[in-house]
Formats: C-alpha cells, structure tokens, sequence
C-alpha cells in the first residue's frame, strides 16, 4: 500500500534495502523520528494519523478501545519523515486483551522519539486525561499536548482550553490545537512536531504509507464494519483471522473468520437470514477494494472462541501480543 513520495529531489546513492525496495541517501539536514500518538480512548488519535499520512490505514468508530495495535502511520516530507506510532487507547483493563493493549500503549511512551499527548477539546481535562499526564511524569521524551476536535468545541470555550493549558503548563510541555477530522491547524502540527526531531535518515521508503501488511488492514477494515454496523457487547468480542487471500488478474479472493465467544453473538454477526453478515461483507469488500485498487470477493466465517479475550494464548494465535 502506497501512495506517491512528496519528495521532489532525492540524492540518488542507496545504501540500504527494505524488504526488496531501496532506500536513498537522506539529504544534509533532514529530521527523522518516531512520534508516539497517546491518549484516552475516543481522542481521535486514529482519525488523527490517517489526516496525517494522507491515507486511511488506522479504522476509526464512535465505539471506544477502537485501536488494540501499535500500528505505525509514514509521513514523509522534502525535509523529514514523520514515523507515527497510534496506541491502544489507555483506559482502565477489564480482562487479559485490555491488559495487553494499555500495556502496550505504556510501551510506547518510552520507545519514541517525540509524545503527542492528544485530548478531546470538546471537554475540560478529566481524571482520565489526568491520569495519561501522571504516566508521562518520568519520560525523558518531549511532549506535545494536542487539543484535537476544535470544529466541535462550543462558542465558549476558554474554560476547555484553560483546564489543558493548565495541565501543559504544570509539566512544562508545549501546546497546539487542531482538528484531525478537518484538517484545520494541523500543518501547525506538523511543524512543532519536525522541530522536535533530531536529524536522521530514511526509516522507510519515502513512498511507504505504513509498515503493515495488506493482510493486517485487511481485517482491520472488516472489524470497522462490525464495530460501525453493530451494538452492545459485540464488537469488543471481535477478532479477525484473514485465512486466505488470493490474487488473480481480474479479482482478489479474500477469506475471512470472524471471532466472537458466544453463540449469541455469533447470530447477531449472522443476522436474519444472514443479512448481517452480508452487510458487513458488502461494506468491508469496497473498503479493501480501495485499499488494492482492484475488484475484491470477499467470504466471511463466524467462529465461537469462548473466552478468547482472556486467554494469552488465544490472544497470541489471533495476533495481540504485548510489544517488544
């Protein structure tokens, strides 16, 4: 998955390789870093990176824990790439798969090179927010507080803005306000974010987008729809095993299985005469169609896994593990 470079003059020495693609000589000068995005859940931090990289690689909900992955997004400028590093919401665990993405997301915050704290602009700072700041105590990496959603904020909102100004004040931290859904301020963002960064070289090819694989998105994509298309328990109990994907010159045959850990979630998936499933199907199908660019068939498979969120070694087989 790639989109085209933004680099416009590029020294033509290679000097290394990345999976078969060569990576050029950076030029005198340029910045390079990674940037962990940390945050509660339903910060936007997903919608946050895709605006960034300029394409849609981290799904997005109204539903919270969204992200279990520490899935890394590519931004790569005339004088810099951007490595950005979304977390797992962090958010009080209720069972072994919780434990493993805030995990996860503590990871984070000392594997980077830059922090980009991101709150919710449309309420004052909470005790979650509070308690994200008290994890960062210790960091020595630089943070980056971002109030995000400010095309949602209120006429009066100096007591929202006040409540985390105060909080970066308290730390000493810089702050920026944007809106990831819009766009608006962001390349204010990007510019803070660049200063912070040390000079270095190409991480990745500067056409790259994110280190994932197809297969990863892939499932990604159809657990959005179940996460948009669905209620109640059930898309907290999802995971997704992309069993098969097949490429032909004319289709791209993807299998699918869906796993749940009730029978009654299982018919929920299904739907009335499978209407459900073929909702979700029909819907994830164009998505991956636009991630390919090419004609998809895609099969779906409901599958019980009693218990699977609390066991590490069904976590491990469908693919959350707590990061090196």
């Amino acid at each position: 998955m790639q989109v085209e470079s933004q680099i416009s003059d590029i020294d033509n020495n290679i000097f290394t390789d990345f999976g078969g693609v060569m990576i050029p000589e950076a030029p005198d000068g340029f910045k390079s870093g990674f940037i962990g995005i940390i945050g509660r859940t339903n910060v936007g931090k997903s919608t946050l990176m895709n605006e960034l990289v300029g394409q849609k690689i981290a799904i997005t909900s109204p539903v919270s824990q969204t992200t279990r992955n520490r899935l890394k997004g590519i931004l790569t400028t005339e004088t810099a790439q951007l490595i950005f590093v979304d977390t797992p919401g962090i958010h009080k665990p209720h069972h072994q798969l919780g434990e493993v993405l805030v995990k996860n997301a503590k990871i984070a915050i000392d594997s980077v090179d830059v922090i980009l704290f991101v709150v919710d602009g449309t309420v004052a700072c909470g005790p979650g927010d509070r308690y994200v700041a008290e994890l960062l105590i210790n960091t020595q990496t630089p943070v980056i507080l971002g109030i995000n959603k400010i095309d949602q904020q209120p006429e009066d909102a100096q007591k929202i803005d006040d409540s985390y100004i105060q909080l970066a004040n308290t730390y000493k931290w810089q702050s920026v306000k944007f809106s990831a859904k819009t766009g608006a301020e962001l390349s204010q963002l990007q510019d803070l974010l660049i200063s912070h960064l040390e000079p270095g070289p190409f991480y990745y090819p500067p056409d790259l987008v994110t280190d994932q694989p197809e297969r990863f998105i892939m499932g990604e994509l159809i657990r959005e729809q179940i996460l948009l298309l669905t209620r109640q328990e059930v898309p907290h109990s999802v995971a997704i095993a992309i069993d098969l994907v097949e490429e032909a010159p004319k289709i791209t045959r993807v299998l699918a299985t869906i796993h749940v850990e009730r029978d009654s979630q299982k018919g929920i998936l299904i739907g009335k005469g499978g209407t459900m499933l073929k909702a979700i199907g029909s819907e994830a199908r164009q998505q991956i169609q636009k991630l390919i660019v090419g004609k998809v068939y895609l099969e779906l498979f409901v599958k019980v896994q009693p218990k699977w969120r609390h066991s590490r070694v069904r976590l491990a087989e469908l693919g959350y593990r707590v990061e090196e």
